[in-house]
């Protein structure tokens, strides 16, 4: 089945909301648990088409399967950075696509004005830590402890790109 790579629209949307959940609720990945309600979400969305950002999706017979967005951080002093969010569903995983995903979200990202890239990934998803290296974020340090989940903690590697 074809892969599309597209910008996020509004009728995307509720796509992206039930794909973020299903990501969340693995618990392995993102700084979510759950997704945020869809009025949060539909906000979220909403304010990065207003303001240009990257956030892409990726669409499988019609349905959202994976989204990689680069929102600018919110002090004037870092402005020239962004924070890359990004998911898949676990059946489309390891085929390449969130690599097509991450890629064309980063050249988005140079095209706005973004002149540093940043993102935080737990220390034990080396699937994403090897998927960033490739395509060039490099690490910057290290949070420990800074996730806990079912009393679990686990280390945040800090990761960034430069244009």
């Amino acid at each position: 089945m074809p892969v599309d790579i597209v910008p996020i629209e509004e009728n995307h949307i509720d796509g992206f909301h039930r794909t973020l959940d299903i990501v969340a609720r693995e618990r392995r990945y993102l700084a979510f648990l759950e997704a945020p309600p869809i009025e949060t979400t539909r906000a979220f969305v909403r304010d990065n088409i207003k303001r240009g950002y990257p956030q892409l999706v990726a669409i499988s017979a019609g349905e959202v399967i994976g989204w990689c967005d680069v929102t600018a951080k919110p002090r004037p002093i870092y402005g020239h950075g962004g924070v890359l969010g990004m998911g898949l569903l676990p059946q489309f995983r390891r085929r390449g696509i969130g690599n097509d995903l991450i890629r064309r979200s980063l050249i988005a990202a140079k095209a706005f004005g973004f002149h540093r890239v940043e993102l935080t990934v737990r220390e034990r998803n080396s699937n994403a830590l090897e998927l960033y290296k490739k395509v060039g974020f490099e690490i910057e340090g290290v949070q420990r402890d800074a996730v806990q989940i079912d009393g679990v903690y686990e280390n945040l590697i800090l990761m960034a790109v430069l244009f």
